[in-house]
């Protein structure tokens, strides 16, 4: 595919995970641009746990068999109000990865202040502040929704400290060739 995902392009996938929500976001990043690709949500109902957690495999499954990610960027857990919400969280967390390991894909995971700093500048940035840049950021004509939305940040936030690094090892090389 010619444009973004050129020779050089990197197809990133975002997931901000939840047990009842899981935003996914994908960007296609070429040194220090970024383009949106797609974002969405996979959303989860009832009570059984392992039902769940299978939607959400099965769902981010299905989102890297679309769009044939490169690689993988993930929030890291937090922890939540409760424990227990903490653990369902890093099960959903989890599975996602799994999903994303079966296919080779590398994972990378982030903070959400690391991601919330990436986006905004401030680590302590609040949902609209985040829906906001990434729609400024990706030249979005509307906001995504708040899950997709972060989701996109976390790949954001992945592309740039991606760039980043690809910078200091160049430079690095620059000076040991002298």
């Amino acid at each position: 595919m010619k444009g973004p995902r050129g020779q050089s392009a990197v197809r990133i996938l975002g997931i901000d995970p939840g047990s009842r929500i899981t935003g996914f976001g994908i960007v296609d990043t070429t040194g220090s641009q970024s383009f949106y690709v797609a974002c969405g949500q996979i959303r989860v109902s009832g009570e059984d746990l392992a039902a769940r957690l299978k939607v959400i495999f099965d769902g981010v499954s299905a989102v890297i068999d679309q769009h044939q990610p490169d690689e993988l960027a993930i929030e890291q857990v937090f922890m939540a109000k409760n424990a227990a919400s903490a653990l369902k969280l890093g099960q959903a967390r989890g599975v996602a990865m799994v999903a994303c390991k079966l296919r080779a894909l590398d994972v990378s995971e982030y903070s959400p202040t690391q991601i919330k700093q990436a986006i905004t500048g401030r680590g302590r940035a609040t949902k609209d502040q985040v829906q906001h840049m990434i729609r400024v950021l990706l030249t979005l004509s509307e906001s995504p929704q708040a899950d997709a939305a972060d989701a996109l940040a976390v790949a954001l936030c992945h592309a740039h400290i991606r760039s980043s690094l690809r910078h200091i090892e160049a430079s690095v090389a620059r000076s040991m060739a002298r």
